[in-house]
C-alpha cells in the first residue's frame, strides 16, 4: 500500500498492516532539518513583481520542502499550506505535488467554514455581536459554508486533493469557547453542512481543534468527519477514554503531548508516544501525530525522539 492508500484505510477504520500511519499537520522545523525555511514563514512582500519564472521556482521548492518532509518522517498525508495563499496558488501547489511524487501521499487543503475562538484583540466584540446579533450571526455561518462548499466544488473538478483538515479551532484548556448548547446552535449545525458537502464531493474530512473538546467531542463526531485530531491532552483529553466512547465511529489521530516535547524529560516523551500508541492502535482508525503539530520553538531531537518510538512501536502484528 502506499501512504496515501493506508492513510485512507485508517480514514475509513480498516485494517493497516505493518505501521501505522502518521502525519502531522504541520511540520514546521524544515530549517533545522533541512537548512530551508518553511513555506508559511517566507515574507513575499514583493511577490507582485517577480517575474513568472521566479514565481514558478518559489512554488516548485515549496512543494519540494512538502514532499521531503513527508518522506524524510514517513508522513502519510500532506497539509498544504502554499504561500502566498489563494485560490489560484493552491489549485497550482496541488498540481506541483501531484507532479512531483504521482499518488504517493494524502494531500489536504484548509476546509472549514465555522467561527473559531476570536483573537484577543476583537474576542469581546465578537462575543457581543454573537449575543446580541444571533439571527445575523446565523446568517454569516450559512454564507461562511455556502462559500466554502463553492470552493470545494471547484477543487473536486479540478482533481487532485484528496481531503479537508477542517481547523478552526474551539476550545482552551479548560473549556470550549463557547457554552455546548450554543455551540449546538451556532457552530455544529454549520460544521455538519460542510462537512456532508465536502463528503458529497468526494472529499475527506478531518476536523481539528486544540484544547478541552470532551464537553463537545459528542456534537463534533456527530458532524460526522472521517476523523478527529488533535485530541490535546494539555486540555485534559484522554486518548484511551475517546477511543472507547467513539473509536467505533469515527478515526482518531493524536496525541503526544506537545508540552512534554519541550519541558518533558525524554523519559516523559518516550511514555507519552507509547500511551498514544497503546491506547489509539486497537482496532484501527487511528494516525500517530502529535497534540498540535511540530511547531516552531520544538528542538527537532525530541520530534526525532518521537518519531522513532512511533517507527520502532506503532507496528500492527502479522
Amino acid at each position: 500500500m502506499t501512504p496515501r492508500e493506508r492513510f485512507i484505510a485508517a480514514l475509513e477504520r480498516r485494517p493497516v498492516p505493518g505501521r501505522v500511519p502518521h502525519f502531522e499537520l504541520v511540520f514546521f522545523l524544515t530549517m533545522e532539518a533541512f537548512g530551508r525555511v518553511h513555506p508559511s514563514h517566507r515574507n513575499y512582500e514583493q511577490w507582485d513583481q517577480m517575474t513568472e519564472t521566479e514565481r514558478n521556482l518559489h512554488r516548485r521548492d515549496q512543494a519540494d520542502i512538502f514532499i521531503q518532509t513527508a518522506r524524510r518522517y514517513e508522513h502519510s498525508a500532506i497539509f498544504l499550506h502554499p504561500n502566498p495563499w489563494g485560490h489560484e496558488e493552491a489549485l497550482r501547489c496541488i498540481d506541483l505535488v501531484r507532479e512531483m511524487s504521482g499518488d504517493e501521499f494524502f494531500l489536504m487543503l484548509h476546509g472549514d467554514a465555522t467561527y473559531p475562538i476570536p483573537t484577543g484583540t476583537n474576542m469581546i466584540e465578537h462575543v457581543s455581536w454573537l449575543y446580541e446579533h444571533f439571527d445575523e450571526a446565523k446568517d454569516e455561518a450559512q454564507r461562511k459554508v455556502d462559500r466554502q462548499l463553492a470552493w470545494a466544488e471547484r477543487l473536486a473538478k479540478h482533481g487532485g486533493l484528496d481531503g479537508f483538515a477542517l481547523c478552526d479551532d474551539y476550545c482552551f484548556n479548560d473549556n470550549p469557547f463557547l457554552a455546548p448548547d450554543m455551540f449546538a446552535e451556532i457552530i455544529t449545525p454549520y460544521l455538519t453542512q460542510v462537512i456532508a458537502g465536502e463528503r458529497e464531493l468526494g472529499f475527506y474530512c478531518i476536523k481539528h481543534t486544540d484544547g478541552n473538546v470532551m464537553p463537545i467531542l459528542d456534537q463534533l463526531v456527530g458532524a460526522n468527519p472521517h476523523a478527529v485530531h488533535s485530541l490535546d491532552p494539555q486540555g485534559g483529553v484522554d486518548i484511551a477514554e475517546v477511543k472507547r466512547l467513539y473509536g467505533g465511529k469515527v478515526c482518531l489521530i493524536g496525541n503526544v503531548n506537545c508540552g512534554l516535547l519541550t519541558s518533558g524529560t525524554e523519559e516523559e516523551v518516550v511514555e507519552s508516544a507509547r500511551y498514544c500508541i497503546r491506547h489509539g492502535m486497537p482496532g484501527g482508525g487511528y494516525v500517530f501525530s502529535t497534540s498540535n503539530c511540530a511547531f516552531t520553538g520544538l528542538p527537532l531531537a525530541r520530534y526525532e525522539l518521537m518519531w522513532r518510538v512511533w517507527h520502532d512501536e506503532a507496528i500492527y502484528p502479522g
